[in-house]
């Protein structure tokens, strides 16, 4: 064979050289794409929320209402959010149960770092019961405005002493949307 231009069985190399650099180029980029789906399979709620802290976000609570404020602090079972009500700041509790959305979460996560995150909702509720805190208990039910009298393993007493006849509310956790200063 003579000629000045590529041979047939140059061309028919050259061929196989680009579809075998092709399906290549494909397989890599499924592979990148399913590491990039499985990375994202690693990452829970809790570590997205935690690479928001400080920032602004809205929280859809079970019942339909709406939270707005800067995320202050995430642990594996509640968050607390500081918002605007309607004597300034209020901070609100929220187990993470209460959830069905959140707006203005990033892509990333942070993993937790602190042993604080481990520590469960009934933790922080001692503490507002020792601080004799005055909080609004919203529930799936209703609302109940007193003091924590008591905190249990699932459930937590609301001493409602604004009444005309105090009366101790026992809320489950199961029902707890919200706990706010009040």
């Amino acid at each position: 064979m003579t000629g000045t231009g590529p041979t047939r069985w140059e061309l028919l190399f050259a061929d196989l050289e680009a579809r075998f650099a092709a399906e290549e180029a494909a397989v890599r980029e499924g592979a990148v794409a399913e590491l990039t789906r499985a990375e994202h399979a690693s990452i829970g709620l809790s570590d997205r929320l935690r690479a928001v802290v400080g920032r602004q976000v809205r929280l859809d609570l079970a019942d339909g209402e709406a939270l707005d404020g800067t995320l202050q602090r995430i642990a594996d079972t509640w968050l607390l959010l500081e918002g605007r009500g309607a004597r300034g700041r209020v901070q609100h509790l929220v187990p993470r149960t209460a959830l069905t959305g959140v707006v203005g979460l990033g892509r990333q996560g942070v993993p937790s770092a602190a042993r604080t995150d481990r520590l469960g909702l009934g933790h922080v509720l001692r503490g507002l019961q020792r601080d004799r805190a005055r909080v609004l208990v919203r529930t799936t039910g209703g609302a109940a405005t007193g003091r924590i009298g008591r905190v249990g393993a699932d459930h937590l007493d609301v001493e409602e002493i604004d009444r005309a006849r105090p009366v101790v509310r026992t809320v489950p956790f199961a029902a707890v949307l919200r706990v706010s200063e009040a």
